[in-house]
C-alpha cells in the first residue's frame, strides 16, 4: 500500500473518530441537562407537596409560588409560620421516595427569632454511608419562616440515572483506545516494512558485486590459454578468495545478529586488555583508513584495562565503529580513540569528523536494520547492522553505550565495561 494511501486512509479515520466523539460528547451533554431539568421539576413539585401540607395543617394560603432555587443544588420554600423539624424531616423523606428522588440531602430551617438559619440535619438514604460534617446552610435574605434543602451530590445522582450514557461513552472510549493501538501498530509495521526493504535492497547491493566478481573471473579462468599465464592466473584466483572471503564475512554476519537476538550465543568471556584490543583492531583497519589518506590516533588515560569480555565480539565492536567512522566521512577521516577510568569502569570513546547524527536519528540508529536516511540507501554500503550489533553486545557484557553527536561535526561513541576484579 502506498504511503499516501496509508496517510490518507489515517486522516479520514482519526477525523472520523473524532467526530463520533464530538458527537458523544454534545448528546451526552444535552441528556444531562435534560436529566438536572427533570431533577429539578421532581424536586420542585415535591417541595410544592411539602409546602401544601404545611399550609393545610396552619390554615394558611401562599401568595404565590412559595419555591425559589438559589443554587444548581440549593431550594428554599417560603412557609409564613413556624416550622416543626421532626413533620418537616418525614414530608421531605415521604415526597422524594414518591418521586425515586434517593439523593442524599441536608435541610435547615430559618430561625426568626435569631435572625439566622439553624442546621436540620443531614439525611442520608444509604444506611453504610456515614454523614458528612458540613456547615451552616446559607442564610437567604428574607425575613419570612422557610426552610432550605441542599443536595450535595446532585451532580453525581444525575450522573448515576443516566446509565446507557456512561455505558456507551467507556464503549466509545475503549474503541478510541483500540483505534490508537491499532494505528500505532500498523505505523509500526509500515516503517518495520520499509526498514526491511532497505535492508534486502542493500544486501542485494552487498552481494551482487562480489558475485559478480567472481563470475567475471570465472570466465576469465574458462580460457584454455590462462594456464600459460601464470601470475595472471594466480591474480584471478586470488581476487575468487577474497570475494569469497568477503561474502563469509556478510552471510556470518547477518547469521550473527540472528543468533544474537535470539541470545543462542554464550559470550566466551575472560580477562583481556582493552588497550591490547585496540591496537590489534586498529592495526587491521589501518591499510582501509590508509587508502582515503586518514589516521587513527590514540590517546590511552586509562591506567586500569583489565576487563571480563569476550575478545572475539570485542573485537567486532570496535571494527564496527571504525568501519562506520571511515564509511560516514566525506573528508579525510580523522579518528580518535580515547580510554579512561571513572567509577570503576573503563570507558572507550571513538571519536571521529564524519556527517554526524541528528538528535532526531540518535534514538534510532541502534535499532536493526536502521539506517540514517542519506538519499540514495546505496551511497554508504551496509545492512543497518553494525551498531545494533554494537548495542547488544555492551549489554550482553553489562556495559553502557552512548552516542554524542551533532548534524556536521562528527560523532562520540562511547563503550563503558566494568573492570575485573
Amino acid at each position: 500500500m502506498k504511503r499516501r494511501t496509508i496517510r490518507l486512509l489515517v486522516i479520514l479515520a482519526i477525523v472520523s473518530i473524532v467526530g463520533i466523539v464530538v458527537t458523544q460528547i454534545y448528546w451526552f451533554k444535552q441528556a444531562f441537562n435534560t436529566e438536572t431539568e427533570q431533577f429539578d421539576r421532581e424536586v420542585n413539585t415535591a417541595l410544592y407537596n411539602v409546602a401544601q401540607a404545611f399550609f393545610t395543617l396552619t390554615d394558611t394560603q401562599p401568595n404565590n409560588n412559595p419555591i425559589k432555587q438559589l443554587s444548581t443544588n440549593y431550594y428554599v420554600v417560603m412557609i409564613n409560620n413556624e416550622i416543626d423539624a421532626a413533620i418537616l424531616e418525614d414530608l421531605l423523606k415521604s415526597e422524594f421516595g414518591k418521586r425515586n428522588i434517593n439523593a442524599d440531602f441536608e435541610y435547615g430551617i430559618y430561625d426568626c427569632t435569631n435572625d439566622k438559619m439553624v442546621y436540620g440535619c443531614y439525611v442520608s438514604l444509604n444506611d453504610n454511608q456515614i454523614s458528612p460534617i458540613t456547615k451552616n446552610l446559607p442564610k437567604w435574605n428574607n425575613q419570612n419562616y422557610y426552610f432550605g434543602v441542599q443536595f450535595p451530590n446532585k451532580a453525581s445522582f444525575i450522573t448515576n440515572r443516566m446509565g446507557i450514557w456512561i455505558f456507551s461513552s467507556m464503549v466509545l472510549l475503549v474503541v478510541v483506545i483500540f483505534f490508537a493501538y491499532a494505528l500505532f501498530v500498523i505505523l509500526k509495521q509500515r516503517r518495520l516494512s520499509e526498514v526491511q526493504k532497505d535492508f534486502i535492497n542493500n544486501m542485494t547491493h552487498e552481494f551482487k558485486t562480489p558475485i559478480s566478481t567472481i563470475a567475471l573471473s570465472a570466465d576469465v579462468l574458462k580460457d584454455p590459454n590462462i594456464i600459460h599465464q601464470p601470475d595472471r592466473l594466480r591474480n584471478y584466483a586470488i581476487i575468487i578468495d577474497n570475494e569469497n572471503l568477503r561474502l563469509k564475512r556478510q552471510v556470518e554476519r547477518v547469521l550473527q545478529m540472528a543468533n544474537l537476538n535470539k541470545q543462542e550465543i554464550t559470550l566466551k568471556a575472560e580477562n583481556v586488555d582493552v588497550h591490547e584490543i585496540i591496537v590489534d583492531t586498529q592495526k587491521s583497519m589501518s591499510l582501509s583508513i590508509a587508502d582515503q589518506g586518514g589516521h587513527i590516533t590514540m590517546d590511552f588515560q586509562a591506567t586500569d584495562t583489565i576487563i571480563n569480555a569476550d575478545p572475539l565480539h570485542l573485537t567486532n565492536v570496535l571494527y564496527n565503529l571504525l568501519d562506520n567512522a571511515i564509511k560516514y566521512c566525506l573528508d579525510v577521516p580523522q579518528i580518535k580513540i580515547r580510554t579512561f577510568n571513572k567509577d570503576g569502569r573503563v570507558f572507550i570513546e571513538v571519536i571521529d569528523n564524519g556527517i554526524g547524527i541528528s538528535k532526531q536519528e540518535q534514538s534510532k540508529i541502534f535499532l536493526q536494520f536502521y539506517r540514517v536516511p542519506t538519499g540514495n540507501v546505496h551511497n554508504v554500503k551496509g545492512f543497518g547492522l553494525g551498531l545494533n550489533y554494537v548495542n547488544l553486545v555492551a549489554k550482553a557484557h553489562k556495559g553502557t553505550l552512548k552516542v554524542f553527536s551533532e548534524l556536521g561535526e562528527g560523532s562520540t561513541f562511547q563503550l563503558s565495561f566494568l573492570n575485573a576484579e
